[in-house]
């Protein structure tokens, strides 16, 4: 954390200024969101190789009997079933979300705690032991459904609370609401903004996939009913990678997410606005709190799932 030069020292408070369990539970989340998504992508793919050689109209054999060509098919089917053993064993999908809410829960945390918000607000007696107490309530129900704590595996886990944390949290308000304003709510306002550009992007790239290939599964359809091209036999493939292009759009959320990143954003942009201009110091504990409720990965998957 840095201090900008000023009458009341403005402070800078990034990601860095977290302690080290977040950044060891942010590592883990990102490892096992991209070990989940890398693994889902290659099972699609594998799907659309495999019913390809049913529509090559040349066939390798070997001695008259093996079909080479089909060969490439089962290895394709078999790559998706170990595939989907390996991801049963290893359960990357539920790591990465467990470990994503456990990220997030432990970053709104510490917010609350260096800004004075609820329940970490001015008149909190040992406000660091409270911190302490909430944090582990909140981790232990996350251990209950399979959260792996770095603390078990690492000695060097460091302290709960950053020396960045407490010089925040003993600064004056009108310090501690710049710093909040600017380096958590509008940086989060600013992501969720970048996060609709990218998802409106996909929609377009992958329904537009979708439906040329669609078309084109069409277009030979209706050449084999009217026989005016017997040899064809692309429509199950085109049918198979249109199939993968609508289960991973669908796998991404890209959609729903747009609607629920821009119903966040709008929130946060009226809580910026009483935050600069109406709030209260005795209002302010209470505001955080709902600003870090309406960030929370929870509050955001609710509002995906509830899109039309």
């Amino acid at each position: 954390m840095t201090a900008i030069p000023g009458p009341l020292q403005s402070m800078v408070f990034r990601n860095a200024d977290l302690p080290a369990l977040f950044h060891h539970t942010d590592a883990s989340a990102i490892a096992s969101q991209r070990e989940a998504v890398n693994t889902t992508r290659v099972q699609l793919i594998l799907l659309v190789i495999g019913a390809m050689p049913a529509t090559v109209p040349w066939h390798l054999e070997i001695a008259d009997t093996f079909q080479l060509t089909d060969a490439i098919g089962v290895l394709a089917y078999a790559g998706v079933l170990i595939t989907m053993y390996l991801t049963a064993q290893r359960k990357a999908k539920s790591q990465w979300q467990l470990n994503r809410s456990a990220a997030e829960f432990i970053k709104s945390m510490c917010w609350r705690y260096s800004v004075h918000g609820s329940p970490f607000d001015t008149t909190t007696q040992h406000p660091e032991a409270v911190f302490a107490n909430r944090l582990e309530e909140g981790l232990q129900e996350l251990r209950k459904v399979g959260w792996t704590d770095p603390r078990d595996l690492t000695a060097d886990s460091g302290g709960l609370i950053t020396d960045s944390m407490r010089d925040l949290r003993n600064k004056a308000f009108t310090v501690r609401k710049e710093t909040y304003v600017r380096d958590r709510l509008i940086e989060q306002r600013s992501w969720y903004r970048r996060r609709q550009e990218v998802s409106r992007r996909a929609t377009l790239v992958w329904s537009t996939t979708i439906a040329v290939l669609a078309a084109l599964a069409l277009v030979f359809a209706l050449l084999r009913t009217f026989s005016v091209a017997q040899s064809f036999a692309l429509t199950g493939v085109l049918s198979a990678a249109a199939a993968a292009c609508l289960a991973w759009s669908e796998m991404r959320r890209h959609h729903p997410l747009i609607s629920a990143h821009s119903l966040v954003e709008q929130d946060l942009e009226a809580m910026q606005v009483a935050m600069e201009t109406t709030l209260t110091e005795r209002q302010w504990p209470r505001a955080v709190f709902e600003t870090e409720r309406i960030v929370s990965p929870q509050h955001t998957d609710w509002l995906a799932r509830h899109q039309m």
